[in-house]
């Protein structure tokens, strides 16, 4: 039985709230630190130079911390500071003991939005901007942490300042919730089949970690606090409209697909039409992280599925931007390669319609050897007959020439398929014998 999805309206931005251009002018002056340690490191500690590096880690060493600071008339300890402002708001990246400059540093300067992403991944990681109050339970700081979103929520439809002692009792409400909802589950003394659910009140104070909160969350620049009070910056306000906008984005997926694996989602969008192909590629995304999103959509593009394949990279082409150093990457796997150089062709501004013109001979007869697979294995027979139109040899000796000699694993299931196919007997027939020979290595 069908059954009519709720779709829930997008909220609007908060009322004041800043085009993206200063929105993004905000950003690079609270990264202003960040990249300018990020710079530095990228010129000065390029390869061939000293190493960065010392515990495994991508922290910088001592003498690291005080060549940086001797350059940029800083102290260490803002050094370290700015560096770890650096690494959680992705203008570098760590690869197991080294970090590099990423895709977002090298944008900085031309793209807002490689901006406003780079902060909003600082924003997201404000619990790890500044460490907690010692002596506290790694437990109550987690329900603080998870309890925030909805702190903020409260910010933001006060538009104002809100006294800290309401602040606390909505996150002690919260915490209280958060238990409840866990269920947690303990035993009566004696008793073996008797369960007894309780929901703890908060029995540790909450005020030392609410002042962390407000401190770290100022420190992202997220909000302003004084005199008792906080309110949120226009950057604040912006951030936790997109949270709540990507939720109902979230909740809108016309397909249901959005708790699959990359793999079944993309395997649920095969019948859509593109438009609202796309639309589930956006709630998808939506609902994970942009690096962990990216990542399961190029393992599943390196399945047996050619199918597949070209949908992850239509799912990537949704991502746009942040899956740039992740698609390049990917370049030097022959499977991939062609998908990820037309991709990368499109994002540099190549029409669609001519981007195949970066790919050599060969890499253009080993991706039509691919999506002539994912016609054979999911299409109509007729499909598969017009996808001869889209060969760049002039002539079907010429393609069978040059499709034998691409060592696609496909390549003898293609040819058997468009021969049983074809509706031209002479043609079928030179089709099966390349098929013959490249069984046979001939």
């Amino acid at each position: 039985m069908n059954q009519r999805r709720t779709r829930r309206a997008a909220p609007r931005p908060p009322e004041g709230t800043p085009a993206p251009a200063e929105l993004a002018r905000l950003a690079r002056t609270v990264l202003a630190g960040a990249v300018r340690v990020a710079r530095w490191a990228d010129l000065a500690l390029g390869p061939g130079s000293d190493a960065g590096t010392a515990d495994g880690k991508a922290t910088l060493s001592d003498a690291t911390a005080e060549r940086a600071a001797a350059d940029l008339g800083l102290t260490p300890a803002q050094i370290r500071a700015d560096w770890d402002t650096a690494r959680l708001s992705g203008l570098v990246e760590v690869h197991g003991d080294s970090a590099r400059p990423s895709w977002r540093l090298r944008a900085w300067d031309r793209d807002d939005s490689a901006v406003l992403r780079g902060w909003v991944a600082l924003f997201d990681a404000w619990s790890l901007a500044c460490p907690e109050p010692s002596g506290q339970e790694p437990a109550t700081v987690a329900e603080v942490v998870s309890a925030m979103p909805q702190v903020l929520s409260f910010l933001q439809l006060s538009a104002g300042p809100v006294p800290a002692e309401q602040l606390l009792d909505l996150l002690q409400q919260r915490v209280t919730e958060l238990r409840t909802e866990r269920c947690e589950v303990t035993y009566a003394p004696g008793a073996v089949e008797a369960p007894v659910l309780t929901a703890p009140a908060p029995d540790v104070p909450l005020a030392p970690l609410l002042d962390w909160a407000v401190e770290a969350l100022a420190a992202v620049g997220a909000l302003t606090h004084g005199d008792g009070h906080a309110t949120l910056t226009p950057l604040g306000s912006w951030a936790v409209w997109v949270k709540l906008e990507q939720i109902c984005v979230a909740a809108q997926s016309p397909a249901g697909n959005i708790e699959q694996s990359a793999e079944d989602m993309l395997r649920g969008c095969a019948q859509l039409r593109p438009n609202a192909a796309r639309a589930e590629y956006r709630a998808w995304l939506a609902a994970r992280t942009v690096g962990g999103a990216v990542g399961q959509l190029l393992d599943a593009a390196r399945g047996d599925d050619a199918l597949l394949r070209g949908l992850a990279f239509e799912a990537l082409r949704v991502v746009g931007a942040p899956a740039e150093h992740e698609v390049r990457a990917v370049v030097a796997e022959p499977a991939l390669r062609p998908y990820a150089l037309l991709w990368l062709a499109e994002y540099d501004g190549v029409d669609p319609e001519d981007a195949h013109e970066v790919l050599t001979r060969e890499e253009a007869t080993w991706l039509w050897v691919d999506t002539a697979a994912a016609v054979a294995d999911h299409g109509e027979t007729d499909m598969l007959v017009r996808h001869l139109e889209a060969a760049v040899q002039p002539t079907v000796p010429a393609l069978l020439e040059e499709v034998r000699s691409v060592g696609h694993p496909r390549t003898v299931q293609v040819l058997v398929a468009l021969a049983a196919a074809h509706p031209d007997p002479a043609l079928a027939k030179a089709v099966r014998r390349a098929a013959f020979q490249v069984h046979t290595g001939g």
